[in-house]
Parts: structure tokens; C-alpha cells; sequence
């Protein structure tokens, strides 16, 4: 017989208690994770804290305080929902960790994973100088996380931020308030360049829907309560990242570069583009799929790129 909340918060007193309870009943209940934790362990902690209104690197020293009857009852009912909604947990603590920063999110938006985060807090060394980056474009926005976590790397940099999304861009406009980027990111609605101005970049990043329509099909629930226009990219997954090879030459500094995450459709562009001298980046935190071209390289394959629209 399934344990009542009553039985639960008589029995279980402690944080660590409902650290260990949640994370058996998230192994128990087969939950995917993939957005910010990589276990049933990481997740119980980030909820179980999230729900005590504590940080998420709160000591384990105070793991063993007796939560009052009420902060049982938050701790059981946040955990039940998310066994039983199969929704990322960003979406019920609104609030990601992207490049050690804190962002808000729901389910307008991806919740931010990109292995990116790492290449932002390195300010792209040593393929980039951060005292020769003036103008940076951030292609499908999403939250904003990668526009913004770049304009802390690069404070006298103007960033110009773009989705075709109105509603991520709502989101995107809550954390450009929350870090306080007034005159140093702009937020654009527009299909990828379309109604980007013209001028110059000497950095251009994105990570763009990616995913093939019969991959996304596939993936866990999890993934289905994030927004499908964030995901797919057509059959291949590849329309949009076509799209950005072809045109992103044009916006691009002589010096300047490209940083795009294709993720599980690498191989699908590799062979697509068997010529093309792709460098991949290597992360020491995890992830792949994430390409550099500059754009000597990119007006080189102009043609090839351009073949395949």
C-alpha cells in the first residue's frame, strides 16, 4: 500500500531524510534527468533545498536539522509532482545554474544544459580575445542564459540576443532585468538574421534546435514538457544550423568567429560537409557536439553551405 503524506512526514524528520526518501522514490519511479542534475541523488538535493528556501550548496553539516511539520509537507508535495507530471525540475523551482549563474525559467523556454557554459566562463580562449570582442550575437536566445553569461565575460562587449520566439523572449526580458543589462543586451525577435541589423560580429554563437523530428519522438517525457520549437530542426535537425553556416559569414568580422552546438546531429553534419575543417571542441565537464569555424573558414564553404538551402 502506497504511503500517505501523513505517513511520510511522521516517519521522516530530517533533510537528509528526505534527501534519501526522494531520491529512492525518484530511482523507483524511473524519472529521467538530463536538465542540470544527473541523478536521482542530485535531484532529490536540489528539490529537497529548493523547498526549504536553502542554496544549493547549503553545507551537509545542517543535513541532519528537523524540519517543522509544514516544510515536510512543501518537501513531499514538490517531490510528488514531479514524479507524477514528468517535468523537468527548473520548471517547478523556475530557476536554472547556467555558468555559475542563476536564471529563471519555465516551460516558454529550454531549461539551459549546454555544454557552452564552460566555453563562456573560459571567454572562448584562446580561439578569442576578450579585449577584441565589441559585438556579439547570440542566435535562438532561448532564456537568454548563453547572451548573458557572455556579457559577464565580456562587459564592454554589446550583445545582441535573437529568437523567433515572442514567449522565450519574455522569459530572455526577465533575466536581461534580473542581471541588470540595460544598454549592453538587446533583444531581438527575428528568424535567426532576418531582421538582424547590418552589421558585424566578432562573435557569433548558437545553439539552435538540432534534434531530428524521429529522434525527438523518442525521448523521455521530460523533454516533451519543454517547447518542441526548441528542440527540432527539421528531419535532419540540421535546417537552421544550414541556415547559420550559410549566412553567418556575412556578419562576421574578418577576425571574427563561429561557436554553434549541434549536439547528438554532429555526425550528421560532418557527413554532410565531409570537406569542411570543423574544429570540436572537448569539454572537461561532459557534452559534445559544440563546432568553431572562423569566418576565413566559412566564406571558403560558402558554397557548399549554400547548396543545400
Amino acid at each position: 500500500m502506497k504511503a500517505t503524506s501523513t505517513d511520510i512526514s511522521t516517519t521522516l524528520s530530517s533533510i537528509r531524510d528526505y534527501i534519501r526518501w526522494s531520491a529512492s522514490r525518484f530511482s523507483a519511479e524511473k524519472l529521467f534527468f538530463g536538465h542540470g542534475t544527473a541523478t536521482a541523488l542530485d535531484e532529490a538535493c536540489a528539490l529537497v533545498l529548493y523547498s526549504l528556501n536553502q542554496p544549493y550548496n547549503l553545507s551537509a553539516d545542517y543535513f541532519s536539522a528537523t524540519l517543522t511539520m509544514s516544510e515536510r509537507l512543501k518537501v513531499i508535495d514538490i517531490i510528488e509532482r514531479r514524479i507524477e507530471e514528468r517535468i523537468p525540475a527548473a520548471y517547478l523551482t523556475h530557476e536554472a545554474i547556467f555558468a555559475g549563474l542563476s536564471f529563471y525559467v519555465d516551460d516558454r523556454v529550454l531549461v539551459p544544459r549546454s555544454p557552452m557554459a564552460e566555453l563562456i566562463e573560459d571567454c572562448f580562449s584562446p580561439w578569442v580575445d576578450v579585449e577584441q570582442v565589441d559585438n556579439i550575437l547570440d542566435l535562438c536566445t532561448g532564456s537568454g542564459c548563453i547572451a548573458i553569461a557572455c556579457a559577464y565575460g565580456f562587459p564592454d562587449a554589446n550583445i545582441d540576443a535573437v529568437d523567433l520566439s515572442a514567449e522565450a523572449l519574455a522569459v530572455a526580458k526577465i533575466n536581461h532585468d534580473k542581471h541588470d543589462l540595460q544598454g549592453q543586451l538587446q533583444l531581438i525577435e527575428s528568424d535567426l538574421f532576418d531582421k538582424v541589423a547590418d552589421k558585424k560580429y566578432d562573435l557569433i554563437v548558437s545553439n539552435p534546435p538540432y534534434v531530428a523530428i524521429s529522434e525527438w519522438q523518442q525521448l523521455p517525457s521530460e523533454y516533451h514538457a519543454e517547447p518542441e520549437m526548441g528542440f527540432t530542426g527539421g528531419e535532419s535537425g540540421l535546417d537552421l544550423v544550414f541556415k547559420i553556416l550559410a549566412e553567418s559569414a556575412d556578419y562576421l568580422t574578418e577576425t571574427g568567429v563561429l561557436f554553434v552546438e549541434v549536439g547528438s546531429s554532429a555526425e550528421t553534419l560532418q557527413k554532410t560537409f565531409p570537406n569542411v575543417p570543423f574544429y570540436w571542441l572537448e569539454f572537461e565537464r561532459g557534452g559534445d557536439g559544440v563546432f568553431m569555424l572562423s569566418y576565413q573558414q566559412l566564406k571558403e564553404c560558402a558554397e557548399e553551405f549554400k547548396a543545400v538551402l
